[in-house]
């Protein structure tokens, strides 16, 4: 079995839909092969979360028995002479109506999930940066030699500022990966805490406010510009890692400001 023809079938297995001989076929493959192995947990992990967070809806049994008598109506060689009572009308309303708040939440559940990975995928990649040696490609503390240096290895500058002046001195930058694209790194310091900031173009219309979460002892702070997607990381405290976000949207305001000026 080959990955391509593992990734068709892997829904149907999880979901419990698949044919014995393809099931027993897939699980051989998925003993042999820890890629496949591992897309397998995804799946179902992912599965169970939608289990979670959706809600499901039966359909009352005279709706159920009423849309089977329609559907059998229809399938027949003669013309439909059975009309649905207004009742049956008002229930396969409702019905629709659930239909369409099911598929919302469902909807709602994907996106909090990609949410939910992608702040997982930043907070990976403080972590990472705190080994010896991972935590900048380019050091210094001057903007003007930061900046430069991702020229022609990222397909948009940066911005960077220097925050030296309020406590929160630049110390330097690297190339990460998140989100499946790279994306920029600016490290800076306070006291003996890192501060980085990984960030990308922003997505058309995806300005938004900002959002906090905190995982294994690390804050996360993330907002949206018209320009840029923002993610913030450290242990350092809430408020003093507040200060420096609003440190960095003052000056990406000012920037813009003056960049629409000229």
């Amino acid at each position: 079995m080959t990955h391509r023809e593992l990734e068709l079938q892997l829904d149907a297995y999880v979901d419990g839909e698949l044919a014995p001989g393809d099931a027993r076929e897939l699980e051989t493959h998925l003993k042999e092969c820890g890629d496949c192995a591992r897309l397998h947990q995804a799946r179902v992990a992912f599965s169970a979360a939608l289990r979670e967070q959706v809600p499901t809806f039966r359909a009352p049994d005279a709706l159920r028995s009423r849309v089977r008598a329609a559907v059998r109506d229809a399938a027949g060689t003669r013309p439909v002479r059975r009309v649905l009572s207004p009742v049956a009308t008002r229930w396969l309303a409702l019905a629709a109506s659930l239909a369409v708040v099911a598929v919302g939440s469902s909807r709602l559940a994907l996106r909090r999930a990609g949410e939910d990975a992608l702040a997982g995928q930043v907070l990976a990649s403080h972590v990472r940066s705190l080994m010896p040696g991972h935590l900048t490609d380019v050091v210094s503390s001057d903007q003007h030699t930061v900046k430069p240096w991702f020229n022609g290895k990222l397909d948009f500058s940066p911005p960077v500022y220097d925050f030296a002046g309020r406590g929160f001195p630049l110390i330097g930058g690297r190339l990460d990966y998140v989100g499946g694209r790279p994306v920029a790194a600016l490290v800076y310091g306070r006291r003996q805490h890192v501060i980085n900031v990984l960030l990308w173009p922003a997505t058309r219309g995806s300005t938004g406010g900002s959002a906090v979460a905190t995982r294994q002892g690390y804050h996360l702070l993330q907002w949206t510009t018209s320009d840029y997607a923002y993610w913030v990381v450290s242990d350092l405290g809430t408020a003093e890692l507040h200060d420096f976000a609003q440190l960095v949207q003052q000056a990406d305001s000012a920037t813009t400001t003056v960049s629409t000026n000229f």
